[in-house]
């Protein structure tokens, strides 16, 4: 299944040692299932999981799917290596990427999403985005490494909108972190609109309760829309007034873009 990354807003992680999440997910409104040998998987469920995965990919699916491998380094690394490059997913996650030179030793032939999950990440982000075809942002360990008290998110600010810089830059895709809580649907309606805000093309999830606040969050409203409409309809090249604003040519692309993602 060939995938368009930036038409992506809910990305779904389960363990790939869990059949019944497997089902689920199938039948889910995610735009990409995430198959994850890492940290979802206990150390003795790494070869099953493996397994599991390749298994389920090789299955018909309804939505895109991926596999998020075990970091470069890990005991786990070359044996997940050598099972995704035979198998039918449509992306591979790389987690805990710390530097362009771990992103560029993959070679797979299959689309690839490195994690930024640290303040190396961070700081070699727009390097890593030359050599992979997205970013996602792994804020519990970011916030880890960071060692900021209580996963503080705010205090994550400059971490966040340096990354959706960086893929900006190099033209990729760049997904938010997950929200852990949850039972919190506002707060994480909150967290979703405020990674829209920040420029994020959409959000990793935890469970399938999230899938429509997301959605909901990363779609553009029904006046957004109106106002996009309206605004390439009036455009007639140059600076020019609307609706009591100047607009530009970048107006107009960015009103395209939206009306395009949403399908009008």
């Amino acid at each position: 299944m060939n995938i368009d990354l930036f038409d992506l807003r809910a990305l779904l992680f389960l363990p790939a040692s869990n059949p019944r999440a497997i089902l689920k997910a199938r039948a889910s409104d995610a735009d990409l299932v995430i198959l994850d040998l890492e940290d979802a998987v206990k150390p003795g469920d790494k070869a099953s999981a493996r397994d599991a995965a390749v298994a389920a990919v090789a299955q018909d699916w309804p939505m895109p799917v991926a596999i998020r491998i075990n970091g470069v380094g890990t005991r786990y690394h070359d044996a997940d290596l050598a099972a995704v490059a035979g198998a039918n997913c449509d992306l591979v996650v790389l987690p805990s990427v710390r530097s362009a030179e771990e992103v560029r030793s993959i070679r797979l032939g299959i689309p690839l999403a490195a994690m930024i999950e640290s303040a190396a990440a961070v700081l070699d982000a727009r390097a890593i985005a030359r050599h992979c075809n997205a970013l996602i942002v792994g804020t519990n360990d970011l916030a880890a490494d960071l060692r900021l008290p209580d996963g503080d998110r705010a205090a994550m600010g400059y971490a966040l909108q340096a990354t959706v810089l960086a893929a900006r830059a190099m033209g990729v895709a760049v997904f938010d972190g997950v929200f852990n809580a949850i039972d919190d649907p506002a707060g994480f309606a909150a967290e979703a609109a405020e990674g829209r805000a920040l420029g994020f093309d959409g959000k990793t999830l935890i469970h399938p309760s999230q899938i429509a606040p997301c959605h909901a969050a990363f779609a553009p409203s029904v006046e957004e829309l109106a106002r996009a409409g309206r605004l390439v309809a009036a455009a007639t090249g140059g600076a020019e007034r609307f609706e009591g604003a100047m607009i530009e040519a970048m107006h107009v692309e960015a009103a395209r873009r939206m009306l395009a993602r949403a399908g009008r």
